[in-house]
């Protein structure tokens, strides 16, 4: 699976999992209801696909243009954290409006969170490209050789 199709599969699994966690996280974390917990782990997903969406577009494009190909530990973990560092500066301030909490409250929400989804990142990748194997960017480059039948 590849393009859209592969991106659109890759966000709705990925976040509606994270939906799940998300949201009984913040109601422990912050103490507040369910519904403001609620709220904020929507609003997060939302952020996140957009986020997700973007990054992943221009991480591809980067990866594209490497020599060395296939998804490697440090590739991965590169990947992983620069998705989170980048999601810390959307969320906080959301998370702080929506649980009306202070900005450092929200910020160690945040980071607790992002060390979470680190883990999660991470794992959920390596369970995805398992299953519906590696994206295009990420395949061996064939030359015209090895595409020409041999006679």
């Amino acid at each position: 699976m590849q393009g859209i199709k592969r991106r659109v599969v890759y966000l709705t699994l990925f976040e509606g999992i994270a939906i799940l966690i998300t949201g009984s996280s913040f109601a422990s974390l912050s103490g507040s209801g369910m519904n403001r917990a609620g709220a904020a782990a929507v609003f997060s997903s939302l952020i996140a696909v957009g986020w997700n969406f973007v990054y992943n577009l221009l991480f591809e494009r980067w990866e594209a243009r490497q020599t060395k190909r296939g998804r490697s530990v440090a590739r991965r973990l590169a990947h992983a954290v620069g998705f989170e560092g980048g999601l810390v500066v959307f969320l906080v301030p959301m998370i702080a409006l929506t649980l009306q909490v202070p900005l450092i409250e929200a910020f160690v929400m945040d980071i607790g969170l992002s060390v979470f989804f680190l883990v999660y990142n991470y794992v959920y990748n390596l369970i995805f490209d398992a299953v519906f194997g590696l994206p295009a960017s990420a395949m061996p480059v064939t030359t015209a050789s090895e595409t020409q039948p041999r006679a």
